[in-house]
């Protein structure tokens, strides 16, 4: 039986029982054996664009579950399936703006599925942002560890929601850092948080003082944005202390 690191499993734990899945950039295929070795899944399609990571996931398939027969498929993007082929789309590991081209190279189609489980490498802040402006609604967020890495996984609904005008609350948003620490981790009390905001600080500080030191003239002129995401960050800490304490008593 396959054995999924943290970070797959917490993957796995949003694909609900009898949903098909795809595997965008599956690279291993060692979610797709789970989720068809434990019966969540009917049918699960493996994608990458290379031909290596394919050749893993079959000898994977061979080692693992030599019973199963593996759909597996060469190509890039959302590119090797049909439209509302499957549920759900799971695209874990691909930096954020790679994952925003991948979604808007054709928004019928992605339409086509209900559900995406995102997890971003990188550039979740901008992520957030394309889905926000392009009306997908993000319906649950979740923290968790991988080696020395917090990631974040996003759970995504393509069920149409009216674009957001452009004098919406964007600037507001974007003002208080929410396309950076999502404020359903708040919500959700996700036991991450505090650490990802300390370490989110911590990088703050240090590009502060690195700038502080031995910056240029330019980058000097802009220190005073740099102390101000700072000043937002920690503003978030409090707020989720104060949160915390409310919930204790």
């Amino acid at each position: 039986m396959i054995q999924l690191s943290d970070r797959l499993a917490a993957i796995a734990d949003y694909v609900v029982k009898g949903e098909s899945v795809a595997d965008i950039g599956t690279d291993h295929g060692l979610l797709p054996i789970f989720l068809l070795q434990q019966n969540i899944s009917p049918k699960v399609i493996l994608t990458d664009i290379r031909k290596g990571p394919l050749e893993k996931a079959k000898a994977n398939f061979q080692a693992y579950a030599p019973e199963i027969q593996a759909d597996i498929r060469l190509g890039g993007g959302l590119d090797p399936l049909e439209k509302s082929e499957v549920d759900t789309i799971i695209i874990a590991g691909m930096g954020g703006l790679m994952m925003t081209g991948i979604l808007s190279a054709d928004q019928e189609k992605t339409r086509s599925y209900k559900k995406f489980i995102l997890q971003p490498r990188n550039g979740r802040d901008k992520l957030r942002i394309w889905l926000y402006r392009n009306g997908y609604s993000i319906r649950n967020e979740r923290l968790v560890r991988e080696g020395k890495y917090i990631c974040e996984i996003l759970v995504v609904d393509t069920s149409f929601r009216e674009k957001p005008a452009k004098d919406d609350h964007f600037a507001e948003k974007l003002s208080n850092l929410e396309f950076e620490i999502s404020p359903l981790l708040f919500s959700g009390k996700d036991p991450l948080l505090k650490e990802l905001l300390e370490c989110r600080i911590k990088v703050e500080e240090n590009i502060i003082s690195d700038i502080t030191e031995k910056g240029s003239e330019t980058s000097r002129r802009k220190l005073i944005k740099n102390k101000e995401r700072l000043q937002k960050l920690k503003e978030l800490e409090k707020q989720l202390i104060i949160q915390t304490l409310q919930n204790r008593r």
